[in-house]
């Protein structure tokens, strides 16, 4: 069984930043092979989307929303996955989620509250 834990989330003013993790957990053969991996976000009264994607080659694609603003990076030795928040805005309030790309495991979700 595979375990999706994001972290890292809480409470920033507009303008800051925030580095959410995503940690893999399970048995040797539930955490390999690698996968491609990916970050949701989904904000009250609204449908869950995708913020960013990382291939297992590294290639990454974003929503228009977060372009120049969020990174996301991988790192497979720790079976991580990090999204560095820079430039929050209020809109990006929402609870983050990352997915195993092509399965159906979710991690639980982290809040991540842009205000003042």
């Amino acid at each position: 069984q595979v375990q999706l834990v994001e972290s890292g989330g809480g409470l920033v003013q507009p303008g800051g930043s925030l580095r959410l993790s995503c940690a893999t957990s399970g048995s040797i053969y539930s955490v390999h092979p690698i996968y491609d991996m990916g970050w949701y976000r989904q904000a009250p009264g609204k449908q869950r989307e995708l913020v960013a994607t990382i291939t297992t080659g590294y290639s990454t694609n974003y929503a228009d929303s977060v372009k120049g603003r969020f990174t996301i990076s991988r790192d497979n030795a720790k079976n991580t996955v990090y999204l560095q928040m820079n430039n929050l805005k209020p809109e990006d309030t929402a609870v983050y989620y990352c997915k195993r790309e092509g399965t159906e495991y979710w991690g639980k979700g982290t809040q991540v509250t842009v205000g003042s």
